[in-house]
């Protein structure tokens, strides 16, 4: 069958093709009668496809990547650039601290790995924090004039990372000292993360959570499901679901 597509506000309207009958006059009078009266057809009640909303990912809980997978994906996924990885130990070593220190204190280092693939740019150092510095997730690093932490070497670093993480996530962690951390406290902003236990997942960093922008989650959340699905392993997206019909039949602008 062959098909028309007339363009209206959401949806294509297909129709088949009329058989010739005395000329393609049939056809067009057909046609234009239809789209003279699409004015007063109804509207679909529904638009088009949302981009479907992130799982929710705990921060406390079990990793679902280990280092073999996710040293696989660092460097086959990075633009490879010579010379632009700038971290203080090969990334196969950060990978191993990440995944350790946050079995220690019960963090998902998985997505604390990916949190600072985002926050440096691939261990690029672009931004307020240096590779000598080990702050891999820009602790301390509050703007223009501040002072981002610094720390000794990166195994403190990640350490940091993750202790400031169980801040966030766990309420029971309520000082930083041990207990209730598993190892002595090295993250200088433990105590500013009030209350403990904020933020229980991934989806709610950003908006002031650790960073101001409010795409901050899903910035994290879109890395880690790419880092999963170079591995096989499920989505983080739940079903697709279908955005309302606009309510004006004016076309929108399309976003810059």
């Amino acid at each position: 069958m062959i098909y028309w597509p007339l363009a209206t506000d959401h949806w294509p309207l297909r129709l088949p093709a009329l058989a010739r009958v005395g000329g393609s006059l049939v056809l067009a009078a057909f046609v234009v009668a239809l789209v003279g009266g699409c004015g007063s057809r109804a509207r679909s009640p529904v638009g088009p496809l949302a981009e479907p909303p992130f799982v929710r990912v705990p921060i406390m809980g079990t990793p679902r990547l280990t280092a073999g997978q996710l040293a696989a994906w660092f460097n086959g996924r990075q633009p490879v650039l010579p010379g632009t990885y700038r971290a203080t130990v090969p990334v196969e070593t950060l990978i191993v601290y990440y995944l350790e220190e946050g079995a220690a204190e019960g963090v998902t280092g998985d997505v604390a790995f990916v949190q600072a693939v985002v926050e440096t740019g691939w261990f690029r150092f672009a931004g307020l924090v240096g590779p000598a510095d080990n702050n891999f997730a820009g602790i301390g690093a509050t703007g223009r004039g501040s002072q981002p932490a610094a720390f000794p070497d990166a195994r403190t670093g990640v350490r940091a990372q993750i202790q400031h993480l169980r801040a966030y996530a766990d309420p029971a962690a309520h000082a930083c000292t041990v207990p209730p951390l598993q190892n002595p406290c090295v993250d200088p902003r433990f105590a500013l993360v009030l209350p403990k236990g904020k933020a229980a997942t991934w989806n709610q960093l950003g908006n002031g959570n650790w960073a101001t922008a409010s795409t901050y989650a899903s910035s994290i959340l879109r890395v880690y499901a790419d880092a999963l699905s170079a591995s096989a392993l499920p989505a983080l997206r739940s079903a697709a679901r279908r955005l309302p019909a606009p309510a004006s039949s004016a076309r929108r602008p399309r976003p810059g």
